[in-house]
């Protein structure tokens, strides 16, 4: 091990970059380096970027640089004024479905992790009829399945378990283990319509502190997942990083760059981007880097500021003060009432441990009080397979 990665850390071989792909970026890229330009903006770097219409990587280290701090007010009106001319006065719920809570993966910030003496419980076709039928009574469209990263829980389970979900949901999507692109093409085959897989953060060396075995301690292997993703035609990809492991500024500096490598590839997929902290579980850790509330509104309005297309996502993670203000800061997309241990639908169960604890445990109908509350409509389905030319 090198860059001061502790010789206690048990991962497999790692993946080499591949030419073409974000890797090679990041193999390039020297960490400081990139620190360092958002440090050096200067208050004449925040007022240009805020008069561009068309902004780049650098122009979004400036806004989320301290000295935007002061332009926040006007920042956050205009992400709302960018919002609402493209995405309309709507707001799109979406319900997690945890499918396993079993991981082979050694995390220190997840409640998953391997280490944990916790009950493992993976949904059954019987228990997955349950869980559909509590969360469609609620009236969700849109589902997003999440499992531990294992081999048993993989393509052989996907395939057996989103027919029998997909029927029930206009779109559905997956936060699960990194896949080949041809396994990939094969869900979409069956019904994937969207994949978030999220680096939780771009520094090899931090990385490695914190992903101590099992696959996911491939870095490369995740990072370069995204171009799996977009090379089999998969309709949406997700993007995310897990603010708190490392600088949040650095990693959301390097989180453009990949989005705009992205954008430039596979330019017929959807984006969003989503904005986890660290969350308190089972054998978790202290942040690295609090990023706090008045710094999250900021990068928030700088990434809609950023990319006027991209769908942006608000967890459960957050507060119900800070979910009622953020509903007309620019996302378009928030979950609601959810379970993150498997069985919490139906069950309401506390049996399997979460991945993390919620904070706004609010009920839908009450969720959606509060969005038109706002001046917002609440939207179930904003898109068909139909429209994009599938089949």
């Amino acid at each position: 091990m090198t860059d001061g990665v502790s010789q206690t850390i048990r991962m497999l071989e790692q993946s080499p970059a591949i030419d073409g792909q974000f890797s090679q970026f990041v193999e390039s890229t020297d960490w400081q380096i990139v620190t360092q330009t958002h440090q050096a903006k200067t208050e004449q770097d925040v007022l240009r970027a805020l008069t561009k219409s068309k902004l780049d990587v650098d122009d979004f280290a400036a806004l989320i640089s301290p000295a935007a701090e002061p332009y926040l007010l006007e920042m956050v009106t205009k992400s709302e004024q960018l919002t609402l001319q493209r995405f309309g006065n709507t707001l799109s719920l979406f319900a997690p479905l945890y499918l396993s809570n079993t991981c082979a993966n050694e995390c220190t910030y997840c409640g998953f992790s391997m280490s944990n003496a916790i009950k493992r419980l993976t949904l059954n076709e019987s228990q997955i009829v349950k869980e559909v039928a509590a969360i469609k009574s609620k009236g969700f469209d849109h589902i997003l399945l999440v499992t531990g990263e294992t081999n048993k829980v993989s393509m052989p389970y996907f395939e057996r378990m989103i027919p029998l979900i997909k029927p029930h949901f206009s779109q559905l999507s997956m936060e699960v283990q990194p896949l080949e692109m041809e396994e990939y093409k094969r869900l979409q085959g069956i019904g994937l319509d969207g994949v978030l897989v999220y680096q939780e953060t771009y520094r090899r060396t931090t990385y490695l502190e914190h992903h101590l075995r099992g696959n996911k301690s491939n870095f490369n292997y995740r990072l370069d997942a995204p171009d799996r993703i977009g090379q089999a035609g998969i309709h949406k990809i997700g993007l995310g990083v897990l603010l708190g492991l490392e600088d949040w500024r650095t990693d959301s500096v390097m989180m453009a760059h990949h989005l705009r490598h992205l954008q430039k590839c596979y330019w017929r997929s959807r984006f969003s981007v989503a904005f986890p902290r660290i969350r308190p579980c089972e054998g978790g850790i202290v942040p690295k880097s609090v990023i706090t509330d008045r710094q999250l509104v900021q990068l928030i309005a700088a990434w809609r500021l950023f990319d006027r297309d991209l769908e942006m996502s608000l967890s459960t993670r957050e507060s119900p003060a800070f979910r009622h203000h953020a509903v007309r800061m620019g996302f378009t997309t928030m979950s609601a009432e959810s379970k993150t241990q498997p069985g919490g639908y139906a069950e309401d169960s506390q049996e399997a441990l979460e991945q993390f604890e919620i904070s706004d445990e609010r009920p839908v109908a009450e969720i959606m009080a509060m969005i038109r509350e706002q001046g917002r409509d609440v939207v179930w389905k904003d898109w068909d397979p139909a429209l994009s030319g599938a089949q």
